[in-house]
């Protein structure tokens, strides 16, 4: 029986960053991208971050989960605690309000970025309000995102 080999090896420098969500992100597309290799059920990247970026409390819809190359960075939760994280930690984000977290990049991060879907409309981010806990989306993103669209059905 002869079997045609299904394995793909991807090479990360062959793949350029583009903009994060965050002023000071890049990111890079990896695992789970129509322009890389799409997968079934996972989607994979690289984020960089620039020292001092700083990323809003926000939560998303689907698991996050982020595995730390290099760096370092203060993750808070929805209730301020502080956790500090470097390489080799592991960040793991339900979905959902009560998974809320934002970064503090205190010198260069790397990190890879792993969800649970290959789908970019589910990857939403939403921010939210340390005061009142209201979240929001910004249109822009929503629309980065392929998440929303104002095409006629007529």
């Amino acid at each position: 029986m002869k079997v045609k080999s299904t394995l793909k090896v991807i090479h990360e420098k062959n793949h350029k960053g583009r903009r994060g969500v965050t002023k000071g992100q890049t990111y890079t597309r990896l695992v789970g991208w129509p322009e890389v290799i799409m997968t079934d059920r996972v989607r994979l990247g690289r984020a960089s971050y620039k020292p001092g970026t700083y990323e809003q409390l926000h939560w998303h819809p689907i698991e996050a989960c982020y595995y730390v190359i290099s760096g370092h960075a203060t993750v808070r939760d929805i209730n301020g605690r502080e956790y500090p994280v470097s390489a080799g930690s592991i960040i793991y984000a339900p979905p959902g309000i009560a998974g809320a977290h934002e970064w503090e990049v205190k010198e260069s991060l790397e990190l890879i970025d792993i969800r649970a879907t290959n789908e970019t409309n589910r990857k939403l981010q939403f921010t939210v309000d340390k005061k009142t806990k209201r979240s929001y989306i910004e249109l822009h993103e929503l629309a980065y995102r392929d998440a929303i669209s104002f095409k006629s059905h007529y």
